[in-house]
């Protein structure tokens, strides 16, 4: 494994472990813990952060992988690609307003938003684990390149 594959294992792993922790978090504030569900979001947060930290230094100091495979299904990943970065974008404020409405105990906003966020998230996880499967595992990856020529594909 070289750098070009392994800081995005590393950052998938991240928002995989991310996921992971916002289901088990679902799961313990429906228990009625609250304490332990707050740690877990935290935790769940803390993931986060640290794969944007990596992703963006990743494309800031190296560039993105562009489209390995065959050219037939390029249309088809720039959009799968272009989907996912518009949720994960969405899900990261949707995840900061959730998040700021817990800390501020504003907890009947903070629940309706954060069944949203959670479902987002989960999708957000599923694509990004995909785009990763469909660049380093099933298909070589192209070329690292400014982000903009890999979303675009030019």
């Amino acid at each position: 494994m070289d750098v070009y594959t392994l800081f995005p294992t590393i950052s998938t792993a991240f928002i995989v472990i991310s996921a992971v922790l916002v289901g088990i978090g679902w799961g313990l504030i429906i228990k009625g813990k609250r304490e332990a569900h707050k740690k877990t979001m935290i935790a769940a947060a803390i993931a986060a952060i640290l794969f944007f930290i990596i992703y963006s230094s990743r494309t800031v100091f190296i560039g993105n992988t562009s489209w390995g495979g065959p050219d037939n299904l390029k249309g088809y990943y720039q959009t799968f690609l272009i989907f996912h970065i518009i949720l994960a974008t969405v899900a990261a404020v949707f995840g900061l307003t959730t998040l700021v409405l817990g800390f501020k105990e504003k907890y009947a906003k903070h629940r309706k938003l954060g069944r949203i966020t959670a479902v987002i998230w989960f999708f957000t996880a599923i694509t990004g684990v995909a785009v990763y499967v469909l660049l380093y595992i099933l298909y070589p990856g192209g070329h690292t390149q400014a982000v903009w020529k890999v979303i675009w594909g030019y």
